[in-house]
C-alpha cells in the first residue's frame, strides 16, 4: 500500500462494507456516519453496498441518508447490486456472493491505495458457504486475497489505557491447540504485534504480555509442558529481537489492574482465554484488528444480530469505534 509515501495533509481515505444485508451492519454503518462532520472531521467514506438497501436501512432508523451523501464529499456510497431484494433478518444465499464483492472491491482498493483502511461491517459466514464459496471468516479471508502468510486477530477496548488482546490461535477446537503452537509461530506472532503497534498505533517500545496455555501456565511442567518447551523458549527468542515480550502468566491471574497497567498488549494462546474477559470490559465498544496486512483493517467484535436488524435497537458503538481506531491507524501509519 502506498499510503506511508502519501501527505499526511490529505484525509484519511476510509471504506466501509456493510456485510450481510439482512443483518444489522446497513443500519450501524448509516448511524455512526451520521456524526461524521462531529467524530471525524477531515475522513472521507467510501461506504460499499447497495443504494437502495442503505437509503432503507438508514430511514428505518431515522437517519437522513440524502443529505448525509448530498454533496458526494465526506460520505460516498459505491454501488454494489444485491444479488436477491433482502428482508432484516432472513437470510438469503443468493446475497452470499453481493457480501464477497463488497470485502473484495475493499481489498482491492485499499492494496491500490485508494483506501487507507478499510472497516468491515459483520457478514455471515453461513450465508456465502449456501452460495458455494468455502468461506472460514474475514481474517482467513483478508490474509488469502492479500497472500499474507500469517496474520494475527487483535481485540481491543477503546479509552485512555485501552485494553488490547491478540492471539495465538484463532478458530481451532480446543483439542488442536496445542499442537498449533510452536517457538517459531508464537516468535512470528509477536513480531507482528510489535511492528504494527509501533507502526499503526505509536508505541515506540511495546510491552507485551503473554500467557501461558496451561492452568497456572502449567505448575513448572506438574499441569503441562508447553510453557517450558514451547513459550518460554518463544519468549527468550523474541527477547534476543528487542521485543519486549514478558510471561507466560497464568491467564487466571493476569487480567488484573496490577499487570495490565504495564501491558500494551496481551497474547493469549487460544480464542476463548482472552476473549471473553474482553469482551466482558468493553461489550459494545470493543473492535477487531487484524494485524500483520499490508493493509489496515478493523471490524466490530459482534455478529450480524439478526433479530436487531431493522428495529433501531442496535448499538452502533463498537461500528463508532472501529472507525476512530481506522482513521487513527491511518493517521499514524502515514505519519510514520
Amino acid at each position: 500500500m502506498t499510503g506511508a509515501a502519501q501527505s499526511t495533509s490529505r484525509p484519511p481515505r476510509i471504506a466501509i462494507t456493510t456485510g450481510e444485508p439482512a443483518g444489522v451492519g446497513p443500519e450501524l454503518t448509516a448511524q455512526a456516519l451520521a456524526g461524521t462532520a462531529v467524530h471525524w472531521p477531515g475522513a472521507q467514506f467510501t461506504v460499499l453496498g447497495d443504494a437502495q438497501l442503505l437509503a432503507e436501512r438508514a430511514r428505518a432508523v431515522g437517519v437522513d441518508w440524502a443529505a448525509l451523501i448530498a454533496d458526494g464529499k465526506r460520505v460516498r456510497v459505491e454501488h454494489r447490486a444485491l444479488g436477491a431484494p433482502s428482508q432484516a433478518g432472513k437470510l438469503d444465499a443468493a446475497n452470499g456472493r453481493y457480501v464477497l464483492d463488497l470485502l473484495d472491491t475493499a481489498i482491492d482498493g485499499a492494496v491500490a491505495g485508494t483506501f487507507d483502511a478499510i472497516v468491515t461491517a459483520p457478514l455471515q459466514k453461513s450465508t456465502i458457504n449456501d452460495a458455494g464459496v468455502p468461506f472460514t471468516g474475514h481474517t482467513e479471508y483478508l490474509a488469502e486475497r492479500t497472500h499474507t502468510p500469517r496474520v494475527v486477530m487483535m481485540l481491543a477496548g477503546t479509552g485512555k489505557r485501552p485494553l488490547r488482546v491478540a492471539l495465538a490461535t484463532t478458530h481451532l477446537p480446543l483439542k488442536d491447540v496445542s499442537a498449533a503452537l510452536s517457538v517459531e509461530s508464537l516468535v512470528e506472532t509477536l513480531r507482528i504485534v510489535d511492528h504494527d503497534l509501533r507502526l499503526h498505533f505509536g508505541l515506540p517500545a511495546p510491552r507485551i504480555l503473554v500467557t501461558g496455555l496451561n492452568p497456572h501456565a502449567g505448575e513448572n511442567g506438574y499441569l503441562g509442558r508447553e510453557e517450558i518447551d514451547v513459550i518460554t523458549p518463544a519468549l527468550q527468542r523474541a527477547n534476543a529481537q528487542g521485543i519486549d515480550a514478558r510471561g507466560p502468566y497464568p491467564a487466571d491471574t493476569l487480567f488484573q489492574p496490577r499487570y495490565l497497567e504495564e501491558a500494551d498488549c496481551v497474547l493469549a494462546m487460544f480464542h476463548d482465554q482472552g476473549l471473553p474477559v474482553l469482551k466482558y470490559a468493553t461489550f459494545g465498544e470493543g473492535i477487531n484488528v487484524t494485524l500483520g496486512l499490508p493493509i489496515i483493517r478493523t471490524s466490530v467484535d459482534h455478529g450480524t444480530a439478526l433479530d436487531l436488524a431493522g428495529t433501531g435497537r442496535a448499538d452502533a458503538g463498537s461500528l463508532i469505534a472501529a472507525i476512530d481506531t481506522a482513521v487513527s491507524m491511518a493517521q499514524h501509519r502515514r505519519a510514520g
